[in-house]
């Protein structure tokens, strides 16, 4: 990628990152920039640019491929679990989190006992909370993007210009002031977020070839979206009461999680809960990830994506891109697990795990979204029973 293109993404990745705090990053605030080696070209100019504001960048390393086989492999559970010495004050202490997501490898966990991802994501539960609280407090923010590999070009069916290239073109970073651009995006995603939580839904019903899915909005409840925790990010986003959720949904994305490869994802729920669980690809992988805890078989996220704002017309082999895949039809998706608490609309400095139980808001150490890129339609039933499309070809009908 060239200079002038990694000086826009760095420029992007900070004000995302502003966005998601909601202030502007200040002197001495202590900022974990956190890379996969491949990534470093976009690191170095990051590390510039917050030493520049005044800030503290911490930089870590992620594990390679070979190290990460070895962990998950070799590892013994304490080793798994192990907290580092100091680790908790340090998330207690951090004011934002960028991660430069550049994998050089997608399936080399294929063989590993998918349990073991499990453990591990359970361990860090703790330094999650950590991180949540903060960010309801307006000291914590994160965004996270991902940078070109040969891996991610190979696995999305293209050479690595084509890849680059559509990069580049959904981050805007083909336009001089990309920032300005995605500033424009948000004003109209704005407008669509105060349409839909003025509608008043119980619940909505998604349908399409092989989609038939309800979901519970539940009380207290706003849609979010371009909150600057992803880049790119078109999504607009509710986290509902899992408790309402009935039907079944298919996933027509590959997904890769975890170094596993999955495909044809079907899920089926009752009573909010997923009782059927079926996959043409990784359905062992798959099934180890609903067991993580009692709320991975639960919804924490329902998504739609309006194809006018998203440029995104092929598959990346990146959920990051592909939840917000526009092509022709739009895309939904749901994600099994935690919830966002941004969603809900009280004060969320106050916001504590009994009141989210008792408004539905799930709670897990899974958050794993599964994409549909099918033409449907989405309606809005009201208490009444009276029916709202608001979503159909990939876009939303507002009035």
């Amino acid at each position: 990628m060239e200079t002038v293109i990694l000086e826009r993404y760095a420029d992007v990745l900070l004000w995302a990152l502003d966005r998601a705090r909601g202030t502007t990053l200040c002197p001495e605030d202590i900022i974990l920039l956190r890379y996969h080696t491949p990534a470093l070209p976009l690191a170095d100019i990051l590390f510039e640019k917050i030493l520049a504001k005044g800030g503290h960048p911490l930089v870590r390393t992620a594990m390679s491929p070979a190290m990460e086989k070895a962990f998950y492999g070799r590892g013994s559970d304490s080793q798994i679990s192990f907290h580092a010495p100091g680790e908790e004050e340090l998330f207690s202490s951090l004011n934002g989190s960028i991660y430069l997501h550049a994998p050089e490898s997608l399936t080399h966990l294929a063989q590993t006992d998918p349990s073991r991802i499990a453990c591990f994501a359970r361990s860090r539960k703790p330094f999650k909370k950590i991180l949540d609280k903060r960010d309801a407090q307006g000291l914590f923010g994160w965004t996270l993007c991902i940078y070109p590999t040969q891996e991610l070009a190979c696995q999305a069916g293209m050479d690595m210009d084509t890849y680059t290239e559509q990069l580049v073109q959904a981050c805007f970073l083909d336009m001089e002031n990309p920032v300005a651009h995605w500033q424009e995006i948000l004003r109209k995603a704005e407008a669509i977020k105060l349409w839909l939580n003025t509608i008043g839904a119980e619940y909505f019903h998604v349908r399409s070839e092989s989609c038939n899915l309800k979901i519970r909005v539940g009380k207290q409840r706003k849609w979010l979206g371009l909150s600057g925790h992803n880049i790119p990010s078109f999504e607009l986003f509710i986290s509902p009461d899992w408790r309402g959720t009935e039907g079944f949904f298919h996933a027509d994305q590959i997904s890769f999680r975890s170094g596993h490869r999955i495909s044809g994802v079907r899920l089926e729920f009752s009573k909010g809960r997923v009782v059927k669980a079926s996959a043409e690809e990784g359905e062992r992988f798959l099934h180890q990830q609903l067991d993580t805890d009692e709320g991975a078989r639960r919804i924490g996220e329902f998504s739609l994506t309006d194809r006018r704002f998203s440029r995104i017309s092929r598959f990346m082999a990146n959920t990051l891109f592909d939840e917000n895949y526009g092509g022709r039809w739009g895309n939904c998706h749901i994600a099994i697990g935690s919830a966002y608490a941004d969603s809900f609309t009280g004060d969320l400095a106050s916001f504590g795990a009994e009141e989210k139980k008792q408004l539905g808001f799930n709670d897990s150490a899974l958050h794993w979204d599964l994409v549909n890129t099918q033409p449907k339609t989405v309606e809005a039933v009201l208490p009444s029973g009276k029916r709202i499309e608001i979503y159909k070809d990939g876009m939303f009908l507002t009035p």
